[in-house]
């Protein structure tokens, strides 16, 4: 029979339970969206920027059980998308692009969007494919789909030349989608060993990451068991209940609230699980990781990288902890978390009231605005972060209740994510409430997508926090070289953001207002339009996160660099108080 490859490629995404695709039609990619939109499944949608297409794929596929799904055009609209599939492939999140691709068939050269896709690609996704024949058009979707979910996820690209999906060609049969292989079993005799180190330790500590969110029911066993803290990743947020009392808060090095540091101050065994060790989980790799680590993850290329393990174990996190669950539960450990769990909530009380007590007449107070809206939202909301002082701050200051709840660009650290990611989230939710928490720099990135919400009556709650600068990096510069190069924003008009997209707008100017405002705006997004709430934030007291790591860092430099950046800073610094 014949089929075009525009037809072809429509079926074998309907075969992959696919819903929704997000990206720009255009001269490559024509023939396919006219294919989706004759489909009685998938509804595609037209963004803004392919950028934003990568980044509401990438929520999408965080919170769901469905994979985000993006359709562009070659050259331009894969190098826009870009940063999106750069942060899905070093944050671990799956994400299927489909791609027109130039003519084959033609024998021109120097043809529109004509740049070589593989050599740019394969280095980012885990698998690219051209597809040459019409008969390679299902398999090639298939295949790039199972290498997406499998082993460690991440994205994967369908080049499609624009002469496949137009014209038709002979294909045998339209095969279903078959299911791909169960991930392979745990060493036993290596969870064995993890079982016993595990058993034999006085001060256990458990470390979880991204790679552990679904896991969260045996963490809390294991937690529970060994009378263990446990602390997070920041990707990882949500792997571990905020409201658990063995729960500490990211991480436990200097750059970690003072409840984790306490609580992993004489740590001698820790259980890493689903983590990768990475210079913003750690701090700048100032974990101090102790000898016995027990290092668990699906990718065994992450073991020993920057701590080495003394016990390795590959697999998925959840099957291992499982069965660490199981031979602990055998052991009969008996141990009394009453003196731990207690010194971990007065920690935690001690440094919640410390935010409280750090209260701006002129501006909106980050302790208060975190947990007024922690109290207002249901334990399922999702909250949707950026790059940048904001998302230390939630880190920090909003309690995670439940698995998948708190989602962040972190490896690629990509500027931008908030937005097109809470659209993602709150599409594939419409019942679930759905904050996006974002900092001004990172808003005037991505904000016009926000027409996108409007239009589709996507009900996204959108807080800027609005400074004027870009702020982590602004403080960066201040503390050592008493200096804002480049980091000063332009005034920013939110309210014409708001005008400009069809979205509800609401101030928010001091601490006074946080109650009111965010019951407004939590209202008006549950009826189901999009609001921006414009933050003046104040940001004077710095995050932990932010300290620490200027700590650690310092701590590394050579005596003579050390002593000449602590002299520049005090120079500056007294010069300009001097001449104030």
């Amino acid at each position: 029979m014949k089929r075009s490859g525009a037809d072809l490629a429509v079926y074998a995404l309907e075969q992959l339970g696919i819903t929704r695709t997000f990206g720009i039609p255009g001269v490559h990619n024509t023939e396919l969206y006219d294919a989706l939109d004759r489909s009685q499944k998938i509804t595609p949608f037209l963004v803004t920027h392919e950028l934003c297409a990568a980044f509401i794929a990438d929520g999408i596929s965080r919170t769901s059980s469905e994979i985000g799904t993006i359709v562009i055009v070659p050259g331009a609209g894969t190098t826009h998308a870009m940063s999106g599939i750069c942060e899905a492939h070093l944050d671990g999140v799956p994400m299927l692009v489909i791609s027109g691709g130039i003519r084959r068939d033609s024998g021109r050269a120097f043809q529109l969007h004509d740049i070589d896709q593989r050599r740019l690609l394969e280095p980012v996704t885990k698998r690219y494919v051209l597809v040459e024949r019409h008969d390679q058009v299902v398999p090639a979707i298939f295949t790039a789909f199972e290498a997406a979910v499998s082993g460690v996820p991440g994205p994967a690209f369908v080049e499609i030349p624009v002469e496949i999906q137009m014209f038709r060609g002979e294909v045998d049969d339209l095969p279903e989608y078959p299911k791909g292989a169960a991930p392979p079993e745990p060493d036993d005799e290596a969870v064995e060993q993890a079982a016993m180190l595990l058993a034999a330790a006085k001060r256990p500590g458990i470390y979880v990451g991204w790679g552990a969110v679904d896991a969260v029911r045996h963490t809390i066993a294991l937690a529970e068991t060994l009378g263990a803290p446990v602390a997070t990743t920041l990707q990882g947020l949500s792997a571990f209940p905020a409201s658990h009392p063995l729960h500490t808060g990211v991480g436990f090095g200097p750059s970690a609230v003072p409840a984790a540091r306490e609580a992993f101050s004489d740590c001698d065994c820790l259980l890493a699980a689903g983590v990768r060790f990475s210079e913003l989980a750690t701090g700048s790799y100032g974990l101090p990781v102790p000898k016995n680590l027990i290092h668990v993850d699906i990718d065994e290329s992450v073991f020993d990288r920057n701590y080495p393990a003394r016990v390795k174990v590959t697999g998925d996190a959840t099957q291992v902890l499982s069965m660490l669950v199981d031979r602990l539960t055998l052991q009969e450990l008996s141990r009394d978390t009453q003196g731990l769990t207690g010194s971990i909530a007065r920690a935690k009380e001690k440094h919640s009231a410390q935010w409280l007590e750090h209260t701006s007449e002129a501006r909106v107070s980050p302790g208060h605005f975190f947990e007024n809206l922690r109290r207002s939202l249901p334990p399922d909301a999702f909250m949707v972060v950026d790059d940048g002082k904001h998302t230390f701050l939630a880190a920090e200051l909003f309690p995670v209740l439940e698995a998948r709840r708190f989602i962040s660009p972190t490896d690629f650290n990509s500027m931008g994510y908030c937005i097109p990611a809470s659209i993602g989230v709150k599409m594939t939710h419409p019942e679930t409430d759905v904050v996006a928490i974002v900092g001004d720099g990172a808003f005037m990135m991505t904000c016009m997508e926000l027409i996108t919400a409007a239009q589709h009556g996507v009900g996204v709650a959108v807080f800027v926090f609005h400074d004027g600068e870009l702020g982590q990096i602004s403080q960066f510069q201040q503390i050592p070289l008493n200096r804002k190069t480049c980091t000063v924003l332009g005034d920013l008009n939110v309210a014409g953001v708001a005008a400009a997209t069809g979205c509800a707008f609401l101030p928010m100017e001091t601490t006074a207002d946080i109650e009111a405002v965010s019951d407004e705006a939590l209202a008006t997004a549950r009826a189901g339009r999009p609001v921006i709430v414009d933050v003046r934030i104040d940001y004077t007291r710095k995050t932990c996160m932010t300290k620490g790591v200027v700590k650690t860092n310092l701590a590394r430099f050579p005596l003579a660099e050390k002593a000449r950046f602590i002299g520049r800073a005090a120079k500056r610094h007294i010069g300009k108080a001097q001449s104030d």
